[in-house]
């Protein structure tokens, strides 16, 4: 059973970090140079679809890591884990309160008005993704670390 959640909980945890680093180091960038409103449309596009789905899969995996740790509450590596569990609520946490707001506005926003005010509110988003995609490798690392344990 333990094995099995291991595999299940690195399965699911690893794309969730491969699509934010994804949307950090190809699809962001790519979207910035294509520029107008095909930029609009679909930076508006990713912001919906990604916004309405990815709050399960954050959740899920904070499930796991949760998991991980009652079932390893007597191992070597449940420290590993708890930090992991904990550095998972930080960025859920600073996603609800920073994250979120400004995808919102860009997921409201009208594709044919991509002004300077939702341009700077984007670059603002993209830079503090960049950050919880590198809380995000380190919650991972700790994660398997702990497994490893």
């Amino acid at each position: 059973m333990q094995t099995t959640l291991d595999i299940v909980s690195i399965l699911l945890i690893g794309p969730l970090i491969g699509t934010e680093l994804a949307v950090s180091a190809f699809i962001n960038p790519v979207l910035e140079q294509v520029g107008g409103a095909a930029e609009a449309q679909a930076t508006r596009i990713f912001a919906r679809k990604l916004g309405a789905f990815m709050p399960f899969w954050y959740g899920a995996c904070l499930f796991l890591i949760a998991a991980l740790g009652v079932l390893r509450r007597h191992d070597g590596g449940l420290d590993w884990i708890a930090a992991s569990a904990a550095l998972w609520v930080l960025v859920i946490v600073f996603t609800l309160l920073f994250l979120v707001p400004i995808n919102n506005r860009i997921a409201a926003m009208d594709p044919t008005n991509f002004n300077p005010a939702l341009r700077r509110q984007h670059t603002l988003w993209d830079r503090l993704h960049r950050g919880r995609v590198a809380i995000l490798a380190l919650a991972m690392l700790f994660l398997l670390l702990g497994i490893r344990a």
